[in-house]
């Protein structure tokens, strides 16, 4: 039984069409009829363009949006089937990790704040010494050190606030992992050392993860398979050195040619 399963998703918005006043309505599919599974313990990469419906699916995962139809699977438990109350409990066990670590991050909340908050989610309770060393062994764990614990976010750099984005994440224990282009707002020259992070979080603590890009090369890196999404749908699926190597599909040929090669 996979880890995490979408069966059929679907998430249809319907806009007004024909201007303000104009009484029609449009149908706009922003996922139709997703199906993929993630093996436990494996990185699944999800890519594509810029508004392919990478990021409504994530949303649709976390259980911020509801599919118009389709059933989302975590551990044989169909989340689409729980009340509000279940669903806030169960999210303990996925957590996510956004784009832009500054605008997810409270401006207000120190590193302390940001990270005793969520551990406390989980374990209600420790006292404060326990706490304590809680936050620091997180911070370790994501590369901060730990005389940086009563800082605010603006006093650090886009790689720094990314780390401690991730020691969020971390922080109730989750079992799933969804990044939504975590690397893509950093510096090149920083993305490789997130990216190595997040293999070795994964590999250390044997989170299953979705990372979602649209950098078919990044994804290459870092995900066992690869699921390419083409305008809602869901084009082409495999192991991902197979996939890069022979890719059936005219829109992964293109992702692929779009690639920057290197000079020798």
């Amino acid at each position: 039984m996979p880890f995490l399963e979408l069966i059929d998703i679907k998430k249809h918005f319907t806009t007004k069409s024909g201007g303000l006043f104009s009484s029609s309505n449009e149908v706009v599919k922003a996922v139709d009829g997703v199906s993929l599974s993630i093996e436990e313990g494996k990185i699944l990469g999800l890519v594509g363009e810029s508004g392919c419906g990478k990021s409504t699916l994530s949303r649709l995962i976390m259980q911020l949006l509801e599919p118009t139809h389709g059933s989302i699977v975590l551990e044989g438990q169909n989340l689409t089937n729980l009340k509000s109350s279940e669903v806030r409990s169960r999210r303990l066990d996925f957590q996510m990790i956004f784009q832009d670590p500054y605008a997810s991050l409270n401006p207000r909340m120190t590193v302390w704040s940001t990270l005793s908050e969520a551990i406390l989610t989980r374990k209600p309770q420790l006292n404060k010494e326990e706490l304590k060393q809680n936050v620091i062994k997180l911070m370790e764990m994501v590369g901060l050190d730990k005389q940086y614990v009563r800082k605010y976010p603006h006093e650090f750099s886009g790689g720094q606030r990314q780390r401690i984005a991730i020691a969020r994440a971390l922080a109730p224990e989750p079992k799933l992992i969804i990044a939504d282009e975590p690397v893509s707002a950093l510096d090149v020259s920083i993305q490789s050392q997130i990216l190595n992070l997040l293999k070795d979080l994964v590999n250390n603590l044997g989170l299953t993860m979705l990372f979602i890009s649209h950098d078919l090369s990044v994804v290459r890196y870092i995900a066992d398979r690869i699921a390419v999404m083409y305008y809602g749908k869901i084009v082409e699926t495999g192991e991902a050195e197979a996939l890069m190597e022979n890719p059936q599909h005219e829109y992964t040929k293109e992702l692929l040619e779009s690639v920057p090669k290197v000079l020798s």
